[in-house]
C-alpha cells in the first residue's frame, strides 16, 4: 500500500493491492473484453477499457460482484454531452455523482434508506470510488495537475446512492427512460453539490415545493443561463406530494414556475446578461454580454432559472424518519428535459 500510495495510484486514502489472480476474478463478473474502451478523452489522448476499469473497481476495495455496476456507470458517463469531456477538469469542483435502480441493489447492498450520502455502506463508497481512481490512474486528474478544481466537493472520493424504490409513493427514476421496473440500471450525473433541505413545518405540497424552487433559484448556483437539478427526495416528503394527488410532473412543474428571479435581483449579483462566447452569465455593461432569452418574453423582469419542467429530475432515497430531503446541482445542456446518461447493468 505504501508503494502505490508512492506511486499516485490513490486517492489519498489507502488502496487494496491487486494481483493477476484476484484481477481475474473481476473480469469474469462481465461479459465484455478486457481490451475493450468503455470511456475516453480525445484531448488527453487517454483510454479507459475493462481492464483498466477492472484494476481501479479493485484498488478501490469493489467485490467482483459490483464490477458490472462499475462498466454500466462508465457506459453511462460516457453518454455525457459536455465536450471535450473537460468537465473534469472543471475548476468548479465537478464529480460524478451515480445513481442505481433495480433489484441488483439488494444483491449488492447498496444502500438507499438512511445516510445515503454517508459512510457506512462497502458497495456505495467503493463503486464510487472506482470511478475516481480510474479518472486519477487513467486520465491523470490528480489534483495540483489536470485536475483544475478551486475547491471541489467531497463526492470526489465518492458519490454512488440507490434508490429507495420500496418507498417510494412513485415509478423509479430508471421507469422514466424507458426501462422496465425489474431492470438494473445506472445513472450518471455530473454534480457540483448537494444541498439538504430541512423542511418537517408543513404537510402542504405547495409550500414544499416553493421551498425547493427557492433553494433551486440561488444566484450563486447560476453559471450558465439556465440550472439543472436532481431532486432527493425522502420517503416522508415524496408522500406528502403523492398524498395530495400529486405526480413527479406535477412537482416538476411547480419548482420550474416558481424558479424565478427578478432581472433586479440578478443584476445585484451582476448576473443580468449572458456572454457572447460562452453563454455564462456577466453584468450587463460588460464588453462581452448580451441579453439572456428572458429578455424577449412577455415578462423580461422575471427571468427563469430553468429550460423547462423536465430539467428536474426527481427520485426517492434516503430514511422514512424526517422531512429532509437534497437538491443535488448538476450540469446539464439547455433545453435539455432528460440526462441521456444512463446505461442497463448486464452480467454473464
Amino acid at each position: 500500500m505504501e508503494y502505490y500510495q508512492q506511486q499516485g495510484w490513490t486517492d489519498g486514502l489507502p488502496v487494496m493491492p491487486v494481483t493477476e489472480t484476484y484481477l481475474a476474478e473481476f473480469l469474469a463478473a462481465t461479459d465484455r473484453r478486457p481490451g475493450e474502451v468503455l470511456f475516453s478523452v480525445a484531448h488527453l489522448n487517454r483510454e479507459l477499457t475493462v481492464k483498466l476499469a477492472a484494476v481501479n473497481a479493485a484498488l478501490a476495495g469493489c467485490r467482483p460482484d459490483y464490477f458490472p455496476v462499475v462498466v454500466a456507470a462508465w457506459e453511462a458517463i460516457s453518454q455525457e454531452p459536455h465536450p471535450p469531456r473537460g468537465i473534469w477538469q472543471s475548476t468548479t469542483g465537478t464529480a460524478p455523482f451515480t445513481v442505481v435502480n433495480g433489484p441488483i441493489r439488494q444483491r449488492i447492498e447498496l444502500n438507499s434508506k438512511g445516510s445515503i450520502f454517508g459512510s457506512g455502506f462497502r458497495a456505495n463508497a467503493t463503486i464510487g470510488r472506482a470511478i475516481r481512481l480510474a479518472l486519477i490512474n487513467v486520465f491523470g486528474l490528480r489534483p495540483h495537475q489536470l485536475d483544475q478544481a478551486t475547491q471541489a466537493t467531497p463526492a470526489k472520493y465518492t458519490a454512488c446512492i440507490g434508490e429507495n424504490e420500496e418507498e417510494s409513493p412513485w415509478a423509479p427514476l430508471h421507469t422514466e427512460y424507458g426501462f422496465a421496473a425489474g431492470d438494473d440500471v445506472v445513472t450518471a450525473f455530473v454534480v457540483r453539490s448537494v444541498m439538504h433541505i430541512e423542511a418537517r413545518h408543513t404537510q402542504i405540497p405547495e409550500q414544499l415545493a416553493f421551498d425547493f424552487a427557492d433553494t433551486i433559484r440561488r444566484t450563486g448556483a447560476l453559471i450558465h443561463e439556465y440550472s439543472n437539478a436532481l431532486l432527493v427526495l425522502s420517503p416522508e416528503h415524496a408522500q406528502v406530494f403523492a398524498g395530495a394527488g400529486w405526480t413527479k410532473d406535477d412537482l416538476r412543474s411547480a419548482i420550474y414556475h416558481n424558479a424565478v428571479r427578478t432581472r433586479v435581483d440578478l443584476a445585484a449579483v451582476g448576473k443580468d446578461a449572458l456572454s457572447r462566447h460562452t453563454r455564462w452569465r456577466l453584468p450587463g455593461d460588460h464588453p462581452d454580454a448580451m441579453p439572456d432569452s428572458a429578455s424577449t418574453s412577455p415578462c423580461p423582469e422575471r427571468v427563469r432559472i430553468m429550460s423547462g419542467p423536465g430539467s428536474v429530475q426527481i427520485m426517492v432515497a434516503g430514511a422514512n424518519n424526517a422531512g429532509v430531503s437534497a437538491v443535488v446541482e448538476i450540469f446539464g445542456l439547455a433545453p435539455r428535459d432528460r440526462p441521456s446518461s444512463y446505461s442497463k447493468i448486464t452480467t454473464p
